[in-house]
């Protein structure tokens, strides 16, 4: 009896939590969110499955995909041919990193090398790495894109990051052999061909080519103590304010065991919630693009994700 009545009050908690699953993986699958946090919570989670076409499906309006899909063939067809030296640089790097064998060749290699490094570098990694820690927030400082919030949130990250690499074992033996075990296996994965396989790459064609990337550098980061997933599945949303079709989402998250905050500013069309910076994003470089049609470098991806929380963050 105790079982029956355990298990009749159990059922409702069960089918609740049954359709709540269901509405949150829908979300992703959706284009836009039917709130401002569910429009979040919708990117974090394809960002996690490195689904990359549909992260920006479901982060911009049909209008904005469809440029972004637009511009990027057009980008492709504007870029100067590549040279002879530059091919032959490509194909020596594939060949070397899916040569049969290819792991054990190029950890053969960089061993004598680690250990060479290990003993010039190793009192010196610390200095190098906080010099870098200047140079990285000075960038910040100067950058005219980010505004007072965006620069605040990427020098926490810096904050974070940099005592993490001070003390990450760059030259160990066991985690170097993994991490080139890990870059042969994605070369493999990517099978890259040639330099204009690269420029001919339809939209879909190259964000499938993203995600296996994506998910190869989750796998080094992690040999090294740094696991995305766990950044990404820490996080927590809550809305700041929601006004005139305009919502500011904080979402908090822990990196590296360190808590850390950010804000997304998302705007609504058609009952719909989209992310404000990727719109303004692709409408900055359709207008580059039309601007100068001939000249190489104009691009619609300028604020493609990588593979950390921060990015989620600018949803």
């Amino acid at each position: 009896m105790r079982f029956r009545s355990l298990r009749r009050s159990l059922l409702p908690l069960v089918a609740v939590l049954a359709l709540a699953a269901c509405h949150h993986q829908d979300e992703a699958n959706q284009v836009g969110g039917s709130t401002p946090e569910a429009a979040v919570q919708g990117s974090i989670d394809l960002l996690k499955a490195g689904d990359f076409n549909g992260l920006w499906k479901h982060a911009l309006p049909p209008a904005e995909y469809t440029t972004l899909r637009a511009d990027w063939s057009r980008h492709n067809a504007n870029q100067p041919p590549v040279s002879a030296a530059d091919k032959a640089k490509f194909d020596e790097a594939v060949q070397k990193l899916t040569d049969p064998d290819a792991e054990n060749k190029l950890y053969a290699e960089l061993q004598p090398k680690l250990k060479q490094m290990e003993q010039q570098y190793k009192d010196q990694l610390p200095v190098m790495i906080s010099v870098g820690d200047a140079l990285l927030k000075n960038g910040v400082a100067q950058n005219k894109n980010l505004d007072g919030e965006q620069k605040t949130q990427a020098n926490q990250l810096i904050d974070v990051l940099v005592p993490w690499a001070k003390q990450v074992p760059w030259f160990d033996q066991a985690k170097a052999k993994q991490a080139v075990g890990v870059v042969v296996a994605t070369a493999r994965r990517l099978d890259l061909r040639s330099p204009d396989q690269l420029r001919s790459m339809d939209f879909d064609a190259a964000m499938a080519k993203y995600a296996t990337g994506y998910a190869g550098l989750k796998q080094l980061l992690a040999i090294y103590g740094l696991s995305v997933d766990d950044t990404l599945n820490s996080v927590k949303l809550s809305t700041l304010s929601s006004k005139d079709g305009r919502a500011v989402v904080k979402i908090d998250y822990t990196l590296l065991g360190k808590p850390l905050s950010a804000e997304s500013t998302l705007v609504q069309q058609d009952g719909r919630w989209y992310s404000e910076s990727l719109i303004n994003n692709v409408h900055e470089a359709h207008e580059r693009l039309q601007q100068q049609p001939a000249v190489a470098g104009s691009t619609a991806l300028t604020a493609l994700p990588a593979p950390a929380a921060s990015t989620a963050a600018k949803n």
